[in-house]
């Protein structure tokens, strides 16, 4: 299946210049049925990847743009009294779909946020008194504005949680930005088309079920999301003050998916300390909760992080 997966990759490069990060990313998602957080300013093309990635597999996709009076209602639907048999019916909203596009998800209130979380743990919507199963692939690969943009609010931690990864989408480089602007100017973006199926997905994520995991690289999983917890045992005590909370035991389930599905994608039958490393960062900088004397001294998520894979012993 490493050719579809290839195959998948080019589809997508025709609308999207660079981003490698972003597309691993995405794959993964839908490889281990992980919901993806993409963070980055605007124009970095990240609602382009997910709607390109939705054709590539000819996925049902629903893209909800998230605004401040945005009511639940919009998302997972409601009741509608029929006044012909005086009676309610229900009209589903976009999240009964494959793969939902939470567009600016952290420029919408509390309500809505958490009217995502049952359908992003359960897989199932309640309107009323009827619950929904959603079909399944269901992911919902969001996308947010970093939190010092005006309107953008931080997301609860319990919804953050419910994130495999959250993958911080940089700017294209010099030649990038070239390529794009010339393919903009010659409107020179050709059409994608679908290159895989539901059952080639449902082959490539039991082959990425397959991929080795030694007992090592297992316990240095949990020795990494530990670490976050407990920062002293590994001796980083200058990091006790930094972390409030310590990563939850998500965390270890999702950085064991994730590094089997980066370790599927490059090709291997293995997973290596490596493709744990690669994937730390996006597995935990959306579950370290930093504390204020953190965020004083302008210590990033990803700086604590790296102190952590420095401090842990790689088998």
């Amino acid at each position: 299946m490493s050719q579809v997966i290839a195959t998948i990759k080019s589809e997508i490069s025709k609308v999207l210049v660079g981003q490698e990060k972003m597309v691993e990313g995405l794959l993964a998602g839908l490889i281990c049925r992980g919901h993806i957080l993409l963070e980055g300013v605007p124009g970095l093309a990240k609602t382009t990847a997910v709607n390109a990635l939705a054709k590539t597999l000819g996925l049902n996709f629903k893209r909800v743009q998230f605004t401040p009076d945005l009511l639940p209602s919009d998302i997972i639907g409601t009741e509608i009294y029929d006044p012909s048999n005086n009676s309610f019916k229900i009209k589903k909203g976009p999240v009964f779909t494959n793969l939902l596009l939470a567009d600016e998800i952290n420029r919408a209130p509390a309500k809505v946020q958490s009217a995502l979380l049952e359908v992003m743990q359960e897989r199932q919507v309640t309107i009323g008194d009827d619950t929904f199963k959603i079909d399944l692939p269901f992911l919902v690969m969001a996308t947010q504005n970093p939190v010092e943009q005006e309107g953008a609010y931080e997301l609860p931690e319990a919804q953050l949680d419910r994130f495999m990864l959250k993958v911080v989408v940089g700017y294209n480089t010099k030649e990038e930005e070239l390529e794009i602007a010339r393919r903009v100017a010659n409107n020179g973006f050709e059409e994608i088309n679908q290159v895989a199926s539901l059952d080639d997905l449902e082959t490539i994520r039991k082959e990425a079920l397959a991929v080795h995991m030694d007992e090592e690289i297992e316990a240095y999983i949990i020795e990494l999301v530990h670490a976050t917890r407990e920062p002293g045992a590994y001796g980083l005590e200058d990091l006790e003050a930094y972390i409030e909370f310590g990563a939850s035991p998500r965390a270890s389930i999702d950085m064991y998916k994730a590094a089997r599905a980066i370790a599927y994608l490059k090709g291997q039958d293995y997973v290596s300390p490596i493709e744990v490393a690669y994937i730390a960062k996006e597995v935990l900088r959306h579950r370290v909760i930093l504390s204020y004397e953190a965020q004083a001294e302008e210590m990033t998520h990803d700086m604590i992080i790296e102190k952590i894979l420095a401090a842990v012993p790689i088998p």
